[in-house]
């Protein structure tokens, strides 16, 4: 049984991306909460969600670009082909470890920066 959703080849490591805009979409929704909830009080945690927010949607941009260079990208149906199970291994696998890694850089960039004001280095 094949999976028509969204890339023409039958390698299944094309939904990678999906895991990591998951991820993404989740931060922009809570970065839009903490404005909403607000005041000065959230504005630096604001911004540094703003940071994990933009890295996520960047590399999600770049493995869209990248399977478009490879030829992997389809703009007709059927976008994407392979084993339903394999596709969620794989998503469930590298791609989670590809948006876990991309938040661990974030961690520590924020962590940096905090100890950097506390120490009043920045």
């Amino acid at each position: 049984m094949r999976l028509n959703i969204l890339f023409k080849t039958n390698i299944d490591y094309h939904v990678l991306f999906c895991s990591t805009d998951a991820e993404a979409v989740a931060a922009t929704i809570i970065r839009k909460r903490m404005e909403k909830s607000g005041g000065d009080s959230n504005s630096g945690k604001v911004a540094k969600i703003n940071k994990l927010e933009t890295m996520l949607w960047g590399g999600t941009v770049l493995l869209i670009v990248d399977h478009i260079i490879n030829g992997e990208l389809s703009w007709q149906f059927p976008f994407f082909t392979g084993d339903p199970s394999a596709v969620l291994h794989e998503i469930l696998t590298t791609g989670v470890a590809m948006s876990v890694v991309c938040t661990a850089v974030w961690a520590v960039w924020a962590k940096t920066v905090a100890v950097a004001k506390a120490k009043r280095i920045v």
